[in-house]
């Protein structure tokens, strides 16, 4: 379970990814579509800011909303989403997913 509570109530996460040297385009590419299924999900992407990844930052900097532990679930579990594997394993350097409370 990656939400903040075992019950119903809504989980926010924020999730920092770092692109492979070069490949930073594809990230941003890959990101496009993944979270595109966010929506159909009962999620939502509250904000994605992208950055530069320079002195070891992140590339992308993105908070979402799910309404409980189901829906991010089902994200996760997404079929689509896991067809990307291979995309997501030759652009993404790495990526941080935790728990926050959005004020």
């Amino acid at each position: 379970m990656v939400g903040m509570n075992a019950d119903d109530a809504p989980i926010e996460l924020c999730c920092l990814l770092r692109a492979r040297p070069g490949a930073e385009a594809g990230l941003t590419a890959y990101e496009d579509e993944v979270t595109a299924l966010v929506p159909e999900h009962g999620g939502e992407l509250l904000s994605r800011v992208i950055g530069d990844g320079a002195d070891g930052a992140p590339h992308e900097v993105h908070v979402f909303r799910f309404p409980d532990q189901a829906a991010l679930d089902a994200y996760l579990a997404d079929p689509r989403r896991l067809a990307m594997a291979a995309e997501r394993d030759r652009v993404v350097a790495g990526a941080t997913l935790f728990p926050v409370r959005v004020a």
